[in-house]
């Protein structure tokens, strides 16, 4: 154990050496025409690579997203859950919402589906969104609580294989609502993405970035064709809301 411990700052400093001869090297290949050449493809193809899922999902979206007044009379709303405030919907969310509320009124949609994250007691967004909708004018019979919608990805292939919806009217930011079209098209869910719109503040360029990051990885998920985190048995909650009176 002791000659281990003694061991250790002789392996860090190997570490630090080869480090610095790496560094060395990198430093003297940039200064030579053929390494900055090499460096710049280099640079070129990591930003090639970055941006092929969200450019897949913007093509695959292409002509199904628009705004509340563009979307087609669909029987099922799926809103994606944005975060809570003190155990309100954060504004994203609410603006969200009041895309649902919307369409509900004008007969555009029958049920909402509000899909989000309650993987502990003290933070429901479900519950959350189901309160918020209800306040606004939507029978509590008319929603529907995904309460394991904890990504994008999730709540599109468990809006199709728990809650068993074919087509849907999806709801969520512009920035993010291509690549909730092009997943739930890749679950097997018929889709048109309302984008709401937002001001193009420091949250709406913050939400920008993450996309392009969310976007491998929904791009993975969806080629792999990954299980939900939990996917549970089938529920008729949508079906028995659909046969209700409005």
């Amino acid at each position: 154990m002791a000659a281990a411990v003694r061991a250790v700052p002789v392996r860090l400093a190997a570490v630090r050496a080869g480090l610095g001869a790496l560094g060395a090297r990198v430093l003297r290949a940039l200064r030579t025409r053929r390494g900055q050449r090499r460096a710049l493809q280099t640079l070129m193809l990591g930003c090639v690579l970055a941006l092929l899922p969200s450019t897949w999902m913007h093509a695959a979206a292409a002509g199904r997203v628009g705004d509340v007044a563009q979307a087609p009379k669909t029987p099922v709303a799926v809103v994606f859950g944005a975060g809570l405030w003190d155990g309100e919907p954060s504004p994203y969310l609410a603006h969200r919402l009041d895309a649902a509320a919307e369409l509900y009124r004008s007969g555009r949609i029958e049920v909402v589906l509000v899909t989000g994250d309650n993987s502990r007691v003290e933070y429901d967004e479900p519950d959350a969104m189901r309160r918020y909708l209800t306040e606004r004018g939507v029978p509590d019979r008319r929603i529907v609580s995904d309460y394991a919608g904890f990504d994008t990805w999730d709540s599109c292939v468990r809006a199709k294989k728990i809650f068993g919806v074919d087509r849907a009217v999806l709801i969520s930011q512009d920035f993010h609502i291509r690549r909730a079209v092009a997943l739930c098209e890749r679950a097997g869910v018929a889709s048109y993405g309302v984008g709401v719109a937002e001001p193009h503040d420091a949250t709406w360029y913050f939400g920008g970035i993450r996309e392009l990051l969310a976007s491998g990885k929904g791009a993975r998920d969806a080629v792999l064709g990954r299980d939900p985190r939990f996917l549970g048995e089938r529920e008729d909650g949508v079906r028995r809301a659909l046969g209700t009176q409005r």
